[in-house]
């Protein structure tokens, strides 16, 4: 699944092609995803709309329009956002396909189709933080997502950390590889108690998630088999991973042999020798 990295990498490659494009037409192929494709209302609030500005929130992309509708978009387990010229043959699973006033069509494609697209009109924008958003904790990068905020959290919960992290509850956006590689930068193994982690502990897991993601958005995401940014360009952050996906090979720290274990069904890695 693309995670927050990959998210973010697709949000930057359409900021530099859409905003100042007007929306000249629409298709679906009528397919089900994980919400049903609402083709009226897309229709209604996006045709002849002038696209203003692509922003992220947690995995969900967000492009405004200059009626202030905001089409919102999941990309799911496989899905894909791409630029296209209009001529160029469809792919069996681009299921829907918005064309624009220079040539060019942006493309939903989503193989497994978990993925999803909504319309907001412009009377409900405001209130996305509390209905879409309304379960989700805030981004990473937040001013207010700091030490403290993650050690109130973790009060008296015994969950492992690892799992306290990964919760978009908590905090938006932070997935396995990321979880990984944070909690071994900063020292900490993933199977701690939240609850047992201090304050300053905290402070620099906080200040790991914010590097080990802007790496990886600065490499372009992580490249998981059906994730490719808007150019078509792989990412490459993997070359980058100290312990995700490296068990049985040595730490590049203190060369301990990487161990893995299961976390609430996830692959969990972890150098025996620098995360206590």
């Amino acid at each position: 699944m693309p995670e927050l990295p990959e998210v973010e990498v697709v949000r930057r490659g359409l900021l530099n092609h859409l905003p100042g494009r007007t929306i000249a037409g629409l298709s679906t192929d009528g397919k089900k995803m994980r919400l049903p494709v609402p083709e009226t209302a897309l229709r209604a609030s996006l045709i002849g709309a002038r696209i203003t500005n692509v922003r992220r929130r947690a995995k969900y992309l967000l492009i405004d329009m200059d009626n202030g509708s905001v089409l919102i978009v999941h990309l799911g387990m496989t899905g894909i956002l791409g630029l296209f010229p209009i001529n160029t043959e469809l792919d069996v699973h681009d299921h829907v396909c918005w064309s624009l006033d220079n040539g060019y069509e942006l493309r939903f494609n989503d193989p497994r189709r978990f993925g999803s697209v909504q319309i907001v009109g412009p009377n409900h924008v405001k209130t996305l933080e509390q209905t879409l958003f309304k379960a989700t904790g805030p981004e990473p990068f937040a001013e207010h997502f700091d030490g403290r905020y993650l050690y109130d959290k973790a009060h008296k919960k015994q969950q492992p950390v690892k799992n306290f992290i990964m919760d978009g509850r908590v905090v938006a956006g932070v997935g396995n590889i990321y979880a990984n590689e944070s909690l071994f930068s900063a020292g900490i193994r993933p199977t701690r108690k939240a609850g047992a982690i201090s304050k300053k502990r905290y402070s620099l897991l906080v200040d790991k998630i914010r590097k080990v993601l802007t790496t990886a958005i600065d490499c372009g995401g992580s490249t998981i088999s059906d994730f490719l940014d808007a150019s078509g360009t792989s990412g490459y952050f993997q070359i980058h991973f100290n312990v995700y996906g490296r068990k049985d090979q040595p730490c590049p720290v203190c060369s301990t042999p990487i161990r893995n274990v299961k976390l609430g069904g996830r692959a969990s890695y972890f150098c025996p020798g620098c995360q206590r």
